[in-house]
Parts: C-alpha cells; structure tokens; sequence
C-alpha cells in the first residue's frame, strides 16, 4: 500500500503477529468494531466509479486489489494485510490484480 493515502482515506494498518488471511482479517475488522463480511473475484474484474452513504473498513486478505479514489482516481493497491477506512459519499472505482481478490469489509 502506499505509505500515505489520498484523502479522505485513513489507513487500517496491519497490527497482529499471524499473517493476514480471511480468517485473521476477519478478527482485525471486528477489533474495530465492526461485522465484516468476505467478498472476491477474480482477475482482472472492475467495479466502475460509486459511492456509499457509510462508512467503509476494507482489508484485502488475499490477491491485491487497486482502488482509483475520488475525482482524480488515485491508485490505492492493497495486498493481504492493507486496508483502509473510506468515509462515506467518497467517490471510489476498484480493478481486481492479476491473481484475483478477497477482501472482507464493515460498514459503519
């Protein structure tokens, strides 16, 4: 991940000992507080431009995933273990690696 995100964006660092999978990033979401859920797909797939009316906590726990945030679609890659919290109404456009993606997301 980048060392300093684009605002809005505040980091979800990586704070544990076990290397980030499904199950561990699931434990570091619900450690902020939220109930997160999986999702993935596969290389190559793009989500176009959209918004939402909360607040996002996303962590990738597998393949990479690179974010295009805001007017300007600054690149934000994610690898397992990168994350970030997107305030809501915050424009954001998402292009899945070459490997595919898993990530797991809250909602607040």
């Amino acid at each position: 991940m980048r060392t300093s995100l684009p605002p809005p964006l505040q980091p979800l660092r990586w704070d544990r000992d076990d290397a980030p999978d499904s199950r561990t990033v699931d434990a570091r979401l619900r450690a902020e507080g939220v109930e997160p859920y999986p999702w993935s797909n596969g290389p190559g797939y793009a989500y176009p431009a959209h918004e939402h009316p909360y607040t996002k906590l996303l962590m990738c726990a597998a393949g990479s995933i690179t974010f295009l945030i805001g007017p300007d679609a600054v690149p934000v890659e994610l690898v397992p273990g990168d994350g970030f919290v997107l305030p809501p109404f915050t424009l954001h456009a998402a292009n899945v690696g070459p490997r595919g993606c898993t990530c797991l997301e809250g909602h607040r």
